[in-house]
């Protein structure tokens, strides 16, 4: 999922946190007393009342034990009728869960149809969204009356974290999976979008029912239906169909904005070894919508934020970021699930990183480090720091979509990647996406994946990336020997942890570049390298690969040289930034002018942005 506004990232919630992690409120994975199998539904609206009609028939069996109780969760319905083979059952609903009683013991080995027959209330739910997804309620009737004549009436899902249950009975949690079939009755002006295939339309009269149908297993949070009068525009990657559904006013402009998408879909099956793993690939603009976007298998639901004309368009498409990130999740999230909240990593990091991944191969490696370096600043700016990255302990399940979630665990993911050579990272994605396909995982299956395909121990890469908080917090200082000709580098460790890392260093002698790379194991550490030239400056981090915060006593000169000749975006601006405060030093004015013409239009703007044209410097002082 795409959070919108960048999640509002900033929480209040810092203090719930700490609450819940002072209590030890332990969020297990949810036990399977039974495995979901098959989902088949059918449903119509009532639109007035805002409500679905709905027939289930949920087939599932004992995951080991045996067992004569099965229950689901259901929020806020009317239950009308529960039976088994035409048998009526009996049942206990408490408004969140419905406890049925079967007729007999099933082991293991005997899977059941349970029928229900309910109305979903999504007006009558109970719980409440979060900062990221605003809203809690599963299914949503938009202008509904169509009294307002400036909206079009619709009606879609959201079912993450657990709003499936809120419109169809079922087993609402991550570690489930299943296949599934969907009758949507419609009047005949409304276009209708699921998961999976479109098998057969039949119309009776004023209304229309489509028949949708899903042969590969999902989770069920990823369940999606959407109804309205959208115009669909088609599109293709080889023998796949991609579809964008849209209002008819931006159908011309649909292929502007998602035109992109087979390429992404082909860039990531290639750059993953999996082939894109679905039968279709639509995705959907709504009104209304409660956050960024969904990556509902087969079914992407995005907010009206994507609509955009030719005019804007030419500048940058703003929503691209949001396509490639919903589309990643197609194998990170959900061909592989995270097994429960407390694993959402293995989700949003990884979509998260596809935008880097997306920009590293469209647009080049500086444009992917730009993204980056915004990324790493907002979680650096958002005082999430004391959460993992992997945390069983939370107040509530949508406290995990956070910037530790998705920047933080991008940034280590880049991290990873850059720790055991681009060949072995994708192998490891490679072999963790086929030996968990249709299932789900848990951040440990991922490093044992890392583990068994480079020969490395990861643990302490895990234990303090993933399953630790915070960053390095690094003080640099040197000590230079001019009759040794060498150069001492001081690294210390601020923040109460003992990190461990790898780490670049480029050494600046004249004209030439030499970089390092030395490896941090303690809170104090020193390093010793001769040179021939005293260096001009040394630039830690100069990669930028490392997370971390950054201390280092720099003058004006070393600022000047670091913003003309650093390799990497983040020290250009970083320089940028102190050189622009000093304009009335001759050379740092010159330094801003000259950053006019810098590789990175992002440090273009910066320079455009702050330089002093009332500086005291004639035009001929400064050329």
């Amino acid at each position: 999922m795409k959070l919108k506004n960048w999640f509002l990232f900033i929480f209040v919630a810092v203090t719930s946190i700490n609450f819940a992690q002072n209590n030890s409120i332990y969020q297990a994975e949810r036990e399977k007393t039974h495995t979901l199998i098959h989902t088949k539904l059918k449903v119509d609206f009532n639109f007035e009342a805002k409500q679905l009609n709905g027939e289930a028939w949920v087939t599932a069996k004992p995951h080991f034990y045996a067992t004569n109780t099965f229950v689901l969760d259901a929020k806020a319905m009317l239950i009308h009728e529960i039976s088994l083979k035409g048998t009526a059952l009996l049942y206990d609903y408490d408004d969140y869960k419905i406890t049925v009683k079967l007729p007999r013991k099933y082991t293991k080995e005997e899977k059941f149809t349970i029928y229900i027959k309910y109305t979903a209330r999504p007006e009558k739910v109970k719980e409440k969204g979060s900062n990221a997804i605003t809203s809690a309620k599963g299914l949503y009737f938009i202008n509904a009356d169509g009294a307002d004549k400036n909206k079009p009436t619709q009606i879609w899902t959201q079912g993450e974290t657990e709003g499936s249950s809120c419109w169809f009975p079922t087993l609402d949690a991550p570690n489930q999976k299943t296949t599934q079939e969907i009758y949507i009755t419609v009047p005949n002006k409304y276009v209708t979008l699921s998961n999976g295939e479109l098998i057969s339309q039949t119309k009776e009269k004023e209304n229309r029912t489509d028949y949708w149908k899903m042969d590969q297993k999902h989770a069920p949070y990823l369940v999606f239906l959407g109804v309205g009068a959208f115009e669909v525009v088609k599109d293709s990657y080889k023998d796949i169909a991609v579809n964008y559904y849209v209002e008819k006013e931006y159908a011309k402009y649909a292929k502007g904005i998602f035109g992109n998408t087979p390429e992404m879909m082909e860039f990531f099956s290639n750059k993953l070894g999996v082939a894109f793993p679905w039968n279709k690939y639509s995705q959907i603009v709504v009104r209304d919508y409660v956050s960024g976007a969904m990556e509902n298998t087969t079914a992407v639901v995005h907010g009206e934020q994507a609509y955009q004309t030719d005019g804007q368009l030419i500048d940058a498409n703003t929503h691209e970021n949001t396509i490639a990130h919903e589309l990643f999740h197609h194998w990170f999230g959900n061909l592989v699930t995270s097994e429960s909240w407390s694993n959402l990593t293995l989700n949003e990091s990884f979509a998260n990183y596809s935008e880097y991944l997306w920009q590293e191969y469209k647009y080049g490696k500086e444009a992917a480090e730009m993204h980056m370096h915004e990324n790493v600043k907002l979680y650096l700016e958002g005082q999430e720091a004391d959460k993992k990255l992997v945390r069983f302990e939370y107040l509530d399940k949508e406290d995990m979509f956070d910037l530790v979630s998705y920047n933080k665990g991008g940034a280590i993911l880049h991290m990873l990647r850059n720790y055991v050579g681009d060949e072995a990272f994708f192998e490891s994605l490679k072999t963790y996406l086929n030996e968990y396909k249709y299932k789900a995982a848990e951040a440990h299956q991922l490093r044992l994946v890392f583990e068994k395909v480079t020969g490395k121990d990861l643990n302490w890469f895990f234990n303090q990336w993933y399953f630790g908080a915070n960053h390095p917090k690094i003080d640099v200082s040197y000590d230079y020997n001019k009759l040794r000709k060498t150069v001492t580098v001081n690294i210390q460790q601020l923040q109460a942890q003992n990190f461990q890392f790898p780490l670049t260093l480029d050494i600046f002698e004249g004209n030439k570049i030499r970089r390092e790379t030395i490896f941090i194991e303690n809170n104090d550490a020193s390093f010793t390298f001769d040179f021939k030239i005293q260096p001009t400056l040394i630039q830690v981090n100069s990669d930028g690969v490392l997370l971390c915060e950054l201390n280092e006593n720099k003058v004006l000169s070393e600022y000047i040289f670091q913003l003309k000749n650093a390799q990497y975006y983040t020290h250009k601006k970083e320089a940028l930034l102190e050189v622009i405060k000093k304009q009335d030093d001759k050379n740092a004015f010159t330094a801003v002018v000259n950053a006019l013409d810098d590789s990175s239009y992002k440090i273009r703007v910066l320079a455009l942005e702050n330089i002093d044209l009332i500086n005291k410097f004639s035009k001929k002082d400064v050329y």
